[in-house]
């Protein structure tokens, strides 16, 4: 796809759908969750299932039709909905879902995506244990701020060149999916898309920074050290064994202007939830706030100028392209479709079919039980996407972000943590871990399979989330 032609379409949707929304009208046709039996929720399981089983088992017709079976998954909500329930309120859930979560957190990945594809690290480095775990180490900071995706493509292949000539090297790329592609995203909304979709919902952008920064802290510190004995280990036994195909060579960043533009997307996404200056209208019972517009808006506008002013050599330096972004456009928009069932089951909390799983994350004294939130949250999120698996339990947790920001913040922390973490947990918990293992392969480089990759999760995150409940939950 020209990168003309993609903007364009973009800017269309903008236009469209005027971006994103906070709030319903008081008349709005929404439909009243305790109307909904489990089967609404079957195209949810259904997507999500798909997303994690097909690949594996279907790569080449996943490949090529995995936009037919979002939009088929869709239409088994949409078409039943607007039979039953009537047209209006079928075409509300439905925009007012795309309008509140899905077009903002597209627009959000688009731009991190597009920019980050622009910086490309020259130069090679020695992958010594110290150096080893210097640049995880800045890749868990860095991820944190431009996104998992973007800090994992942006340093895995000077990760690779720096570790070309060792023999025991699987350990590194492991290592880097748990802390980059993973632990590190915990820092701010822009790091993870769970806790992009939290900021969306309302909490505040700095809320994760000041709750979630000693777990990931304490996830970050054991990992590495974990790492740094383990690939000491390793160096020690096997030494130089061949000369280094990439000698080392001084580093040096080229499309350095996108360092400016990612700065740009904190402040303008910052300034969106600081700033309200009051302005809104409606669409289709949906009140939309001028910050927001803005925000999508600014972000379209830093996309194209990283497009325009970056070279075709760098993105083709760091094998840039929007077959990534196509496929997650693709298939989130049959989640956010799939999972308006689920959200407004759970919206009715124990009046609902989801009245078991309430209880099960409910002490009798009616609080939440944080374990069980941070756990259920994590296992689904180690098989199924984590931003909608955020979501959902989001909304379980009662979906207020004042109070879940306030009495409950232990709650949304546990949420947050198990969504991001254990995200890490299998290959497709996350789309930078399966982005990181295909870069890995490219290169000549052997990765466990699905499940020798669950056994190094197994060994050694496990662990570590049972002392994170212990410490914090």
């Amino acid at each position: 796809m020209k990168r003309q032609t993609f903007l364009a379409s973009l800017g269309l949707a903008v236009a469209t759908f005027a971006l994103p929304a906070f709030a319903a009208s008081p008349d709005a046709p929404a439909i009243d969750g305790r109307q909904l039996g489990l089967l609404w929720i079957a195209p949810f399981a259904g997507i999500l299932l798909s997303i994690a089983i097909m690949p594996l088992v279907a790569p080449h017709f996943w490949h090529h039709h995995f936009g037919k079976v979002s939009a088929a998954w869709g239409l088994m909500v949409i078409v039943p909905f607007a039979l039953i329930h009537g047209v209006p309120t079928a075409a509300y859930e439905i925009i007012h879902l795309m309008l509140l979560d899905y077009i903002p957190f597209i627009v959000i990945l688009l731009a991190l995506f597009t920019v980050t594809g622009g910086i490309h690290i020259k130069g090679n480095l020695r992958g010594s244990p110290s150096m080893n775990t210097a640049l995880l180490a800045i890749g868990t900071a860095l991820a944190g701020w431009m996104g998992t995706t973007g800090a994992s493509m942006l340093l895995i292949r000077t990760v690779i060149r720096a570790n070309d000539d060792r023999k025991h090297k699987i350990h590194v790329f492991v290592f880097f999916i748990f802390l980059v592609s993973n632990v590190g995203g915990a820092l701010t909304p822009l790091g993870d898309p769970p806790l992009f979709l939290g900021f969306l919902k309302g909490v505040s952008f700095f809320w994760t920074t000041t709750h979630l920064f000693s777990e990931m802290l304490v996830c970050a510190i054991v990992l590495l050290a974990i790492f740094y004995a383990l690939d000491s280990y390793w160096y020690r036994k096997e030494g130089r064994l061949k000369s280094d195909p990439t000698p080392e060579s001084p580093v040096r960043i080229e499309g350095g202007f996108n360092i400016i533009l990612l700065a740009a997307i904190v402040g303008v996404v910052l300034a969106s939830g600081t700033w309200k200056p009051g302005v809104h209208f409606t669409v289709f019972h949906v009140t939309l706030e001028l910050q927001h517009v803005l925000r999508d808006l600014c972000l379209v506008a830093i996309c194209a100028l990283s497009l325009k002013l970056t070279s075709r050599k760098i993105r083709s330096d760091n094998s840039f392209s929007w077959g990534p972004m196509a496929e997650v456009a693709k298939l989130f928009a049959g989640i956010f479709i799939t999972i308006a069932p689920a959200i407004a089951i759970l919206k009715v909390g124990n009046d609902g079919a989801m009245a078991p799983l309430v209880a099960l994350v409910t002490n009798p004294d009616g609080q939440p039980n944080d374990v069980w939130y941070f756990w259920l949250t994590g296992i689904l999120s180690s098989f199924l996407d984590n931003a909608p698996t955020y979501l959902v339990f989001f909304n379980l947790a009662g979906g207020d972000p004042i109070i879940l920001m306030g009495p409950l913040a232990s709650t949304l922390a546990a949420i947050s943590c198990g969504a991001v973490f254990m995200g890490a947990n299998t290959y497709i918990g996350n789309a930078p871990n399966f982005m990181v293992k295909a870069v890995v392969e490219a290169s000549g480089v052997r990765m466990p399979s699905f499940f020798g990759y669950m056994a190094w999760s197994s060994v050694f995150l496990l662990p570590l989330f049972i002392l994170i409940t212990f410490l914090f939950f």
